[in-house]
């Protein structure tokens, strides 16, 4: 059994690994490709923009990450195609499956992508162009493979002419359409192949050769040779309603019913997570993983141990059914905290309605197991992932909780992303982080953004102000957007950039985005007015940055369009992500 997984950079240790194992497999399959294309393929996948193509590095591997084959595909997002440098099985994988569940996946994304076809270089299957018997049975059932797929060489043109007099068995330009009705037009193959020319084979392709192959492409539109292995109907292969974009892993709060406050007026309810479900999956845009139990130093980590004791000491004392909210709120002395444990709840609390009861501590204890287990999941390879929880967390410091939050799950996750690189944390509930800044405050590897309401209309009231820049090590490394109480989602848009630059400036391995539904037009604990397609739109502002990106579920009340809302969200951030 292997996976399909698209690797984005050479940063991540499993990432490095997976390059390193399909390097391997290149060299044994084209030797005469040269190290320093080998060298350059790192750089191009860390930096997509830096090149006219984006190189995409797909791996097929098994469940100890042995990579069992690759594909390298190139993304002309101009032009609109794709051209596939390479693809090829590990030693002995011949046969198993690798090859077509590669050229499945590179398919399908390029479709999602939006290209037109997939261009790409095979050996010749006829004697008079390639002499060497074995060599010309092998490019026999290679190209019949491509061929059940609608892909066949392009004819009447000069691409397979020798560049020295020494050269044999020169390569054909193949095409595959997709599946689509379109025909290939003269000015593309022509742009397609100088491009493939110039930059595959500039060393050794003179000018003059480049011209001489590009102009004997005459035709328009292009011609593709009959059908010469496939008997009977060519089988159509639609893509898949979502394409195969690497899918969001999806960790959901297992235990978050447990929490169900039923006082009147208390918007953080179960049904929440049950409406953003019913909305987003059908999608096919997520994979579920099971939510892991991670041990309580990952907490503690972040949050005061006098604080979680308590926390969790207090709970189990709760009866069944019942829920103790602060009343007391005595000045922090730390020497003579209230005995009481339902007046010290004031004392480890910063508003009057966030209860504690007997499920409080458990539920918020697996939300941070989930988070943990998404962020996992992006160290192991994945690109993005969700972490949908309830309780939400943004709002807990390291000793109080709040806002319905008791553990910050978003912050605990960065925590343990730090140990592999920079982490940027951005905020884009209606409310504040003040849980979030309160906790790295005073650092420099992890920066933390948050744009909301203005405290002077929007709870927490006490921070979120613009002059909080930091402190210490971490002076300059948070930045508050607090806005007025009208906004619509273009007026969010420009803060939005505003962050995304800052974010961009500080060059984070891993983004962790606090998911706020909250700013959508009629959440009953917010004011601006966001619709769908404004979620879509920020979603896609934050893909199209490339980060590895965990999303962390905070607040959204509204549950008529939470589910709707969330999905829009999710599918700009795949698209934007897919596009890079």
């Amino acid at each position: 059994m292997f996976r399909i997984r698209r690797v984005y950079d050479d940063v991540l240790p499993i990432n490095r690994e997976a390059l390193r194992q399909a390097k391997e497999i290149l060299k044994s399959h084209f030797g005469a490709v040269s190290p320093a294309a080998l060298e350059r393929i790192g750089d191009e996948l860390r930096n997509p923009f830096k090149h006219r193509f984006r190189t995409i590095l797909y791996v097929a591997e098994d469940g100890r990450h042995a990579v069992k084959g690759f594909a390298l595909v190139m993304h002309d997002p101009q032009e609109h195609f794709c051209y596939l440098d390479f693809m090829a099985a590990a030693r002995g994988m011949t046969g198993r499956g690798v090859g077509g569940a590669l050229y499945e996946r590179v398919r399908q994304d390029a479709k999602t992508l939006g290209a037109g076809g997939i261009f790409f270089e095979c050996l010749p299957d006829d004697p008079a162009d390639c002499p060497n018997e074995e060599m010309l049975g092998q490019n026999i059932a290679r190209l019949a493979f491509y061929e059940r797929y609608g892909a066949r060489p392009i004819i009447k043109n000069k691409y397979h002419m020798r560049m020295k007099p020494t050269n044999i068995c020169m390569p054909y330009l193949v095409y595959d359409g997709l599946d689509s009705p379109v025909p290939l037009t003269r000015r593309l193959v022509r742009r397609v192949v100088r491009s493939i020319l110039e930059r595959k084979y500039g060393d050794v392709a003179t000018p003059e050769y480049v011209g001489k192959v590009v102009n004997s492409f005459r035709d328009d539109p292009a011609r593709l040779r009959d059908f010469r292995y496939l008997k009977g109907p060519v089988p159509g292969r639609a893509a898949k309603a979502n394409g195969a974009l690497d899918r969001i892993g999806l960790v959901v709060n297992d235990r978050h019913a447990i929490h169900h406050v039923r006082e009147r007026g208390y918007v953080e309810s179960p049904v929440r997570i049950e409406s953003v479900l019913a909305e987003i999956t059908p999608s096919g845009l997520f994979e579920r993983i099971q939510p892991r139990d991670f041990p309580e130093r990952r907490i503690t980590a972040v949050h005061d141990r006098g604080f979680v004791e308590y926390l969790k000491r207090a709970c189990t004392l709760v009866p069944e059914g019942s829920s103790i909210y602060p009343y007391v709120f005595p000045t922090r002395n730390t020497a003579r905290p209230p005995k009481d444990l339902s007046m010290r709840a004031g004392y480890y609390c910063i508003d009057t309605f966030t209860p504690l009861n007997r499920n409080a501590y458990v539920a918020a204890k697996r939300a941070v197991d989930c988070a943990l287990t998404a962020a996992a999941s992006i160290v192991e390879g994945r690109h993005l992932a969700y972490a949908l929880v309830r309780p939400p967390g943004h709002h807990a410091e390291r000793k109080v909780f709040g806002g319905f939050c008791y553990f910050n799950n978003a912050a605990i996750a960065a925590e343990y992303l730090c140990a592999y690189g920079k982490v940027a944390v951005l905020d884009i509930d209606y409310h504040h982080g003040n849980g979030t800044q309160d906790v790295f405050y005073e650092r420099a590897d992890v920066l933390t953004i948050s744009i909301h309401g203005h405290p002077n209309i929007a709870y927490p009231h006490f921070t979120g102000f613009e002059d909080e820049t930091g402190a210490g090590p971490g002076d300059g490394y948070n930045l508050n957007l607090p806005l007025p109480e009208r906004q619509d989602g273009g007026q969010y848009r420009r803060a939005l950039a505003m962050a995304l630059a800052r974010v961009e400036c500080f060059n984070p391995l891993f983004l962790v985005v606090c998911l706020g539904l909250d700013t959508a037009k009629g959440d009953p604990t917010g004011t601006w007015t966001l619709g769908a397609k404004d979620f879509e739109a920020n979603g896609r502002m934050i893909g199209e940055k490339g980060y590895t990106t965990l999303v962390v579920q905070e607040g959204g009340y509204r549950t008529r369009t939470l589910g709707t809302n969330a999905l829009h969200f999710f599918r700009g951030l795949v698209e934007g992500s897919g596009a890079r």
